[in-house]
């Protein structure tokens, strides 16, 4: 049997590999787009297909384009490594999206005000 080419993989099947691909579970992914983890749990399955403005919440939420997310084009999503620590960061860093936008906003204050303490930490310490 030949193999399958990209873009004859199910809906389905790239959902769940994407979700996976960016460390989320079918509960976050599905807070995340505003919708019920047995939704996402059907659409994985094969059992449906969601409706166009369930396909761009997911997209949205997955930080993809629907393009990508349909199959047209291939997914630019990284793998993050199972059990790394750079997994667990990346999970808490995907619950940001679900706090409302000033929350985010403070969150990404933090940590560019962390980010720039550690940077003075390091030049300090050089010169």
């Amino acid at each position: 049997m030949p193999r399958k080419k990209y873009g004859e993989t199910s809906f389905g099947e790239r959902l769940q590999a994407i979700r996976k691909a960016r460390g989320l579970t079918q509960v976050q992914l599905a807070e995340a787009a505003g919708t019920t983890q047995r939704a996402i749990s059907y659409y994985e399955t094969e059992a449906g297909f969601p409706p166009a403005p369930a396909v761009i919440d997911l997209a949205r939420a997955l930080r993809i384009s629907t393009d990508e997310l349909l199959g047209v084009k291939p997914p630019k999503v990284e793998r993050i490594h199972d059990g790394s620590e750079s997994q667990r960061m990346w999970k808490r860093f995907q619950m940001v999206a679900t706090l409302p936008e000033r929350d985010q906003k403070a969150v990404i204050r933090l940590i560019n005000s962390l980010a720039s303490v550690g940077g003075e930490r390091r030049t300090a310490r050089v010169g």
